[in-house]
């Protein structure tokens, strides 16, 4: 398997339009409200019939920040009313329960995360408290396999903190960083010291974190190579386990935050390809090795294991071990994956709390999966994930006969071969190490849903 990956520039130039991050398939453009709750719930409890049991994995959405992030394109609460927090953690609490009597109580929870938001922007008494209720309802557990996992925000986090969500069980943590440059960090209104964010690695790693990501975003207001060149360098003596490395996505027309920011300070887009080509050159030299997408991380991580062997998964949080998980999705916007169907929970903090003071779950919209969507969900995984896809395998699994059932996409994939995107053997479809940064652009091609569309939605770009 190919963990390689190269950098060419016009390459890059030519493919870079605007697609799905396929974080699923089909992608949440196509959740509708015809999937409701009451669809949720039959849905949910037929999954207790499959043997062997499936293990959960829990997304627990905690929505407030103290200040805004202006290039944040995340479901958000900005506010510093802390009795907010206890507000919504009542109904989460609640919804933990409406949403642990869906499922076998023997089910293990392999995966738990919290994402926001900020999740430290609750005490260690609310996480204390939360950690409860989801023991009273899931079966959680202390096998060394769990990957427990929270996002931080360094400026908000104290150390005694950090040593409670260890002592709680919790065992890998995302630092929020973006950009070092004091400059960026004052036209994205992220203040955040150097010397704040390392003290919190280290702390995480002495209070028992087994594994450090780090999230940066190229394409910020201000960014230039040499300046992004010494966040890099920065960020590589931490000695993170994984690195997400995003593109920053401008989409003010949908992101109200992002007005916030001067379009003229924006880099141009040869600048961005520079801060991609510097990234994925330093992170390579470093002893990093491309995962996909935005994701980098060192050999022995377990990304790059589940790469090995053949577990990696692609979710709303990105890339993922543990894919046998059905996913949960708990609290305002929360998505989740159980049996073969995708679920959201309502948007609007009001609509949800009503909900759940009704005893409801808030379970608004989502899709149950057709057999034309689980054969190309499986192609779009094999290539986002490994970038090879076995074609016989896929056709014996779903009893087709995949050159004949993707035939136009096959048709459809041959200019991407010709420009050394991707070989199209007789039996498999593989990535080359020139294509991966296009995985997307790949993937597309195997998209019914975007070919049908009349206009394509607001996506963000490839690169």
């Amino acid at each position: 398997m190919n963990s390689g990956v190269r950098f060419d520039r016009e390459l890059i130039r030519r493919y870079d339009c605007l697609g799905p991050r396929y974080t699923s398939y089909p992608t949440a453009v196509q959740f509708d409200a015809g999937f409701d709750a009451a669809r949720y719930r039959e849905t949910a409890t037929a999954t207790n019939s499959i043997r062997p049991l499936r293990p959960l994995s829990l997304y627990l959405h905690i929505p407030f920040c103290a200040s805004p992030c202006f290039y944040c394109a995340c479901s958000k609460i900005i506010t510093r009313n802390e009795a907010r927090a206890a507000d919504y953690l009542a109904r989460l609490e609640r919804e933990i329960g409406l949403q642990g009597a869906l499922f076998d109580p023997a089910r293990r929870v392999e995966q738990l995360h919290f994402g926001g938001g900020t999740p430290t922007f609750l005490k260690p008494g609310q996480f204390e408290e939360l950690m409860r209720q989801l023991g009273r309802h899931f079966h959680l557990t202390d096998e060394p396999d769990r990957e427990y996992s929270i996002e931080v925000d360094p400026r908000t986090v104290a150390s005694a903190t950090i040593d409670s969500l260890a002592a709680l069980g919790l065992n890998r943590m995302s630092v929020g960083i973006q950009d070092f440059d004091p400059e960026v960090q004052r036209a994205v209104n992220r203040v955040q010291s150097r010397a704040e964010t390392e003290r919190v690695i280290d702390r995480a790693r002495s209070a028992g974190f087994r594994s450090i990501s780090v999230d940066l975003i190229y394409g910020l207001p201000l960014q230039t190579e040499e300046r992004f060149a010494r966040t890099l360098d920065a960020v590589l003596e931490s000695r993170p386990d994984r690195l997400a490395v995003y593109a920053y996505a401008h989409l003010p027309q949908t992101f109200r935050t992002q007005r916030r920011l001067r379009a003229a300070d924006l880099p141009s887009a040869e600048t961005r390809l520079g801060l991609l080509g510097l990234t994925i050159a330093k992170l390579t030299q470093a002893g990093y090795l491309y995962v996909g997408m935005d994701h980098f991380a060192l050999p022995d991580d377990e990304l790059i294991r589940a790469r090995e062997s053949h577990t990696l998964h692609r979710n709303f949080q990105g890339y993922s071990t543990h894919a046998q998980c059905d996913i949960v999705g708990l609290g305002v916007t929360a998505i989740g994956r159980v049996g073969e169907a995708f679920a959201q929970n309502l948007k609007a903090i009001a609509e949800y709390e009503a909900a759940i003071d009704a005893s409801r779950l808030a379970v608004h919209r989502g899709v149950v999966l057709n057999d034309d969507d689980r054969i190309r969900a499986s192609v779009i995984q094999g290539l986002m994930c490994y970038g090879d896809i076995d074609r016989r395998a896929i056709g014996r699994q779903f009893g087709v006969e995949f050159d004949e059932y993707f035939a136009n996409e096959l048709d459809l994939l041959r200019p991407l071969e010709d420009d050394g995107l991707v070989e199209a053997g007789p039996g498999r479809i593989r990535v080359t190490p020139s294509g991966r940064l296009l995985l997307r652009n790949v993937a597309m091609v195997f998209d019914a849903y975007l070919k049908r569309a009349a206009a394509r939605p607001a996506y963000s770009r490839a690169i």
